[in-house]
């Protein structure tokens, strides 16, 4: 398993179109995830420790951020076939379990991960209400383990300005996760 750490926010990037499957059955797009003040656009999976250590933290802020306009969306673009814990069926077992208030899609050819740049689960980008990049850091201080519950909230923290303010902070750091799977093109 490869950790790896996020690029630095590239500020101002649009959002990218997507139309992707939903763990609840429909097709999702963009449009259809964004909120008025932001969208946090997560690149999730199920198997990722990273991840584990981090679900409910996830939910927690998603739900304080939907408050805030910002609505949120996570993405799964590993290749189930390495990893049975990702398959679709049990994507749509963790979002029931973790009762995930977001839409959970899967990125079945990993093109959408890739114009995103997507490089670790988990892998945050935040954007305004005009669906420009303000954030691409971390979660908190969890890494494999979580965090003390008391650690500081950086992506609730940097998308509450976001919705305050339209920009995220000049300060961030990266988030660490393991490597997407991405799918053998032998």
């Amino acid at each position: 398993m490869v950790s790896l750490e996020t690029p630095v926010c590239d500020f101002g990037a649009p959002a990218i179109e997507f139309a992707l499957p939903g763990v609840d059955g429909r097709q999702w797009t963009l449009q259809d995830c964004r909120g008025e003040k932001g969208l946090l656009v997560m690149f999730i999976c199920n198997h990722c420790p990273y991840v584990k250590a981090i679900r409910e933290r996830i939910v927690r802020d998603t739900r304080e951020l939907r408050e805030l306009g910002v609505n949120s969306v996570a993405i799964m673009s590993n290749d189930p076939s390495q990893y049975e814990e990702d398959s679709f069926e049990n994507m749509r077992k963790v979002a029931q379990e973790f009762d995930f208030p977001f839409p959970y899609l899967l990125d079945p050819t990993q093109q959408v991960a890739k114009a995103y740049g997507a490089v670790c689960t988990p892998d945050f980008f935040g954007y305004n209400g005009q669906l420009l990049l303000q954030y691409r850091g971390r979660l908190d201080a969890s890494r494999k383990q979580s965090a003390p519950a008391d650690a500081h909230r950086d992506l609730f923290e940097a998308m509450a300005a976001v919705a305050r303010t339209g920009q995220g902070p000049a300060e961030q750091i990266p988030s660490m996760g393991c490597s997407i799977k991405w799918i053998d093109e032998d």
